[in-house]
């Protein structure tokens, strides 16, 4: 048994029907941005707080400054003591 093209079912019909697609004149719209005051201070901040976090807690040149004072006899006093205490009292409150 042999069937021919039921329906007249042609292959290159819907190749030649397709409609072309249209061109918009004109120029397309650009993208922008813009960064508020907020935005910029706060982005200063955060690379200040970056920096801050990236130093080192201990300051080792001060360390061995501090290290060859104490070792002086002569250095450690009463007035050296005085404002080693107030200042520790400041930054207690006290």
């Amino acid at each position: 048994m042999m069937i021919d093209r039921l329906g007249g079912v042609d292959p290159l019909k819907n190749v030649q029907n397709t409609q072309k697609t249209s061109r918009v004149n004109g120029t397309a719209k650009t993208d922008s941005i813009s960064v508020s005051a907020e935005a910029k201070e706060l982005s200063e901040v955060y690379s200040a707080m970056e920096a801050a976090n990236a130093a080192p807690d201990v300051r080792s040149d001060r360390v061995a400054e501090v290290m060859q004072k104490i070792k002086d006899p002569s250095y450690i006093n009463k007035s050296v003591v005085s404002m080693v205490a107030d200042r520790l009292m400041d930054v207690y409150g006290l």
